[in-house]
């Protein structure tokens, strides 16, 4: 029964499941330091050197596990005493080099990094190297490469460099807390934080009696999640966590939709506003273009404002695949309506440290949203929805004209294209994650399946126009 991807997945998850354990039997902070001994017994290391430094490092991810550095304004935060076996990277010559005569290497190089031995094999002074690349763009035998590490690899907005002690260091500035390090790092040196104690907390006052209901938003993304099990028998796993209602998250995009769709007929260029990730992008990197953002709140955040509003006494847990989201509720613009965000890993960690088999369990029912909804989970969706929003408002004098962005390069591709007045579209769909949200970097799977996952789960409610979805808002 395959949960994740990867072993550094299941590592994640075997902390977040033991910290959940020890919260739930009001017993965390009483064993907290044995924590890393219950997951790595015995005096033999698993992964590292030795058990003294697997330990210290276990140590590090239960930190995390229970919020993280709280002076550290950014979910995403680097381990960095689990940050030392990655290569520095830069340019490097290989043993294609021939000792050619040209030296064409060196006459590029304005920074005099280039030196050669007795054999006229060239060599790179660190300390000189700008890492521009003039050097391995001239070289006849391409012998000269540039190496990166994976988790400046996966930031595509460079966001990541290496300090003094070559360890990772994040970039708050540039960062949008879309994840793609913390599932791309191979060492698992760079972890989001978790606000799995708030929700558990919640869970277990509301059980004591405390005159409040829990709701769960689930994003649509989940349709491609808990592939061992049935997607009935995930929500009412969730139910079983002691949650009153699970709501589904599309159900705030068919809202979403509905008000974007007159909102870019009025104003004629919008982009989206459902990507946490690329809001904070165009934020930090396009400021030029914030007043073309759409003013609509996230589908998450307007369904659970709905809530709040209807429900005097609801608490909001958000469960997806974005640790941006984990950002996003901290916005005073959204902190009101939504008391914490979970991954789908964390999701998975709560009920196993409850001891729920979910393929056990019957099969619930989640029947809120429309198809236009639930596709919002892949890129394209959300321009389908609008443009299905347009139909609905009965808006035909309007041309949609969409740009979907699969991914934060695409993002960044029309977002310099409209800064230079040369994009032909009128409505920009970002989406930080490769193919939307099923590329959330809490996701327990990536995989191509995920897009047909969530186009059979929208299918499923075919049978609704995103006004009847909006129409029938009765879940409280």
């Amino acid at each position: 029964m395959r949960k994740f991807d990867t072993k550094i997945q299941y590592l994640k998850y075997k902390v977040l499941c033991e910290v959940a354990r020890q919260a739930w039997n009001d017993t965390l902070y009483d064993n907290l330091f044995d924590i890393p001994k219950t997951i790595v017994p015995g005096n033999v290391p698993t992964m590292r050197c030795c058990v003294y430094k697997e330990r210290a490092i276990l140590a590090e991810r239960v930190k995390l596990a229970m919020g993280g550095n709280k002076e550290n304004p950014n979910v995403i935060e680097v381990i960095d005493i689990a940050c030392d076996e990655c290569p520095v990277g830069g340019f490097e010559v290989t043993n294609a080099c021939r000792g050619c005569l040209a030296h064409r290497c060196e006459d590029v190089c304005r920074f005099g990094a280039i030196s050669f031995d007795d054999d006229h094999v060239a060599h790179i002074d660190k300390s000189k190297c700008k890492e521009c690349g003039a050097c391995a763009k001239v070289c006849p035998y391409t012998a000269i490469v540039g190496r990166k590490r994976p988790c400046q690899n996966a930031c595509k907005i460079k966001a990541i460099s290496m300090n003094e002690n070559r360890a990772a260091t994040i970039n708050n500035d540039k960062c949008i807390s879309c994840g793609a390090c913390v599932y791309q790092c191979p060492f698992g040196a760079i972890m989001d934080k978790s606000f799995m104690l708030n929700a558990i907390d919640l869970l277990k006052k509301s059980s004591e009696g405390r005159n409040y209901k829990m709701y769960a938003v689930v994003a649509p993304s989940i349709s491609s999640q808990f592939t061992y099990a049935k997607l009935g028998q995930v929500i009412t796993g969730i139910k079983s966590l002691g949650f009153h209602t699970v709501v589904e998250a599309a159900l705030g995009a068919d809202m979403v939709a509905l008000a974007e769709s007159k909102e870019l007929a009025e104003k004629g260029f919008l982009t989206s506003s459902c990507c946490p990730a690329f809001v904070d992008y165009v934020h930090k990197s396009f400021p030029e273009l914030k007043p073309f953002i759409s003013h609509n709140l996230s589908p998450m955040a307007a369904i659970s404002k709905y809530i709040k509003e209807t429900e005097k006494n609801a608490k909001v847990i958000f469960i997806g695949p974005c640790t941006a989201k984990k950002a996003e509720v901290q916005k005073e613009s959204v902190k009101p309506y939504v008391d914490a965000a979970l991954t789908f890993e964390e999701l998975q960690a709560m009920f196993d440290s409850r001891d729920i088999n979910i393929n056990s369990l019957e099969e619930g029912v989640l029947d809120n949203a429309s198809y236009f909804g639930r596709i919002f989970a892949r890129c394209g969706g959300l321009s389908e929805a609008v443009a299905e929003g347009l139909k609905e408002h009965g808006i035909d004098n309007f041309e949609l004209k969409p740009c979907s962005c699969d991914g934060i390069e695409a993002c960044r591709t029309a977002l310099l294209k409209k800064s230079k007045n040369l994009l032909d579209a009128n409505f920009i769909e970002g989406m930080a994650c490769s193919g939307g949200c099923i590329g959330g970097a809490g996701c327990l799977t990536h995989g191509a399946k995920s897009k047909s996952d969530v186009d059979k789960y929208g299918n499923e409610a075919m049978e609704k126009t995103i006004s009847d979805a909006v129409s029938l808002l009765n879940f409280i």
